[in-house]
């Protein structure tokens, strides 16, 4: 549902600043989605009816539909940024939505009160204020928590898939130290705390350093990664980011939501100067396990003006495609990788 709203988040931000397929036998009606007030763990059944109710309300604009299962702290990201429920909503009254597939669902436990959904979404025709965006596909994610017996969603975002341009890479004349050399001042990593913000930055000191071992010692074993390229597990992580130049990245506009005692979501924007686009924004899920806090999963948004890519006929170039959260899903809310 985030999926809807962020589509048109990614093009309303983007511009102003910042599984089903939809068939009668596979669309959710808002008014009919069930309600799960359990302390127990939701099946994927649950949660992705609800996910399903607010792109049916992004749809057919209803905002009640919509915000149904939002908590007041939710938030998206899409390709036009970080937004509220408020601005999702902002968006939604812009963006025209026809027939959409949603598919691949995923859930996954984070902990015992949150839980991560995953699932792909392609709009067949979707204009935001009159303008065409991509069809997709799009990689969607979505987090839900238990908030007094009832699972409601708390963050929300979409990347559209697409093969982005190499970024830049280091000059053959000077390659890369070998990883976690002696002299390295990485060898040990620090160690990681309830402050997921701070942990974000050591991962990010081990990528400028090159240090791969301390970059993975950060990440869950089970640690997933999206990014516009791709879903990746913890060793494709791994390889991925050993062919990644992180010397000129920079990283701002921070936010940090707490889904519970052992689990948070950290948001920021990075930017590398030479890559294209040269800014994207990115979010970091940190639980605690073991009495240690990992890296568990990790998105990347290219930040784009998505009205600027095209419908169906333009966005099928793998080199321009827009992200899960940007296709406006409902429950992305109107808002809606590099290296883990």
């Amino acid at each position: 549902m985030k999926r809807l709203l962020v589509f048109v988040c990614f093009v309303m931000l983007g511009v102003a600043c910042t599984n089903q397929t939809t068939t009668n036998e596979n669309t959710v009606n808002a008014n009919k989605a069930p309600e799960t007030k359990s302390s127990a763990m939701p099946t994927v059944d649950d949660i992705s009816a609800k996910e399903k109710s607010a792109w049916e309300g992004f749809k057919t604009k209803d905002e009640a539909a919509f915000k149904k299962y939002l908590l007041p702290d939710y938030f998206g990201v899409t390709a036009g940024g970080v937004s509220d429920t408020a601005q999702s909503l902002t968006g939604m009254r812009d963006t025209q939505l026809s027939d959409y597939t949603l598919a691949d669902w995923k859930l996954t436990p984070i902990d015992k009160d949150a839980v991560l959904l995953t699932y792909t979404a392609t709009n067949e025709k979707a204009t935001y204020k009159g303008k065409p965006v991509p069809s997709g596909p799009y990689y969607e994610a979505s987090v839900y928590v238990n908030r007094n017996g009832e699972w409601l969603n708390i963050y929300y975002q979409e990347t559209l898939e697409q093969k982005m341009p190499p970024s830049a890479s280091p000059s053959p004349a000077k390659p890369a130290a070998p990883a976690n050399a002696g002299s390295s001042p990485m060898a040990k990593p620090a160690e990681t705390t309830d402050d997921v913000a701070a942990n974000e930055k050591l991962v990010w000191e081990a990528l400028k350093s090159r240090n791969y071992d301390a970059f993975g010692s950060y990440l869950a074993d089970n640690s997933m990664e999206i990014e516009p390229d791709g879903v990746f597990d913890k060793a494709g992580s791994l390889k991925g980011v050993q062919g990644f130049d992180a010397s000129k990245a920079t990283l701002s506009d921070w936010k940090t939501v707490k889904f519970d005692d052992d689990a948070s979501v950290v948001t920021y924007k990075v930017t590398i100067p030479g890559d294209k686009p040269d800014t994207g924004y990115h979010s970091t899920i940190w639980v605690k396990r073991d009495g240690k806090w990992h890296a568990f999963f990790h998105m990347g948004t290219p930040a784009q003006d998505l009205t600027m890519i095209g419908g169906p006929e333009k966005s099928a170039s793998p080199a321009m495609k827009m992200s899960p959260e940007m296709k406006m899903s409902p429950a992305a809310k109107a808002s809606p990788k590099k290296p883990m």
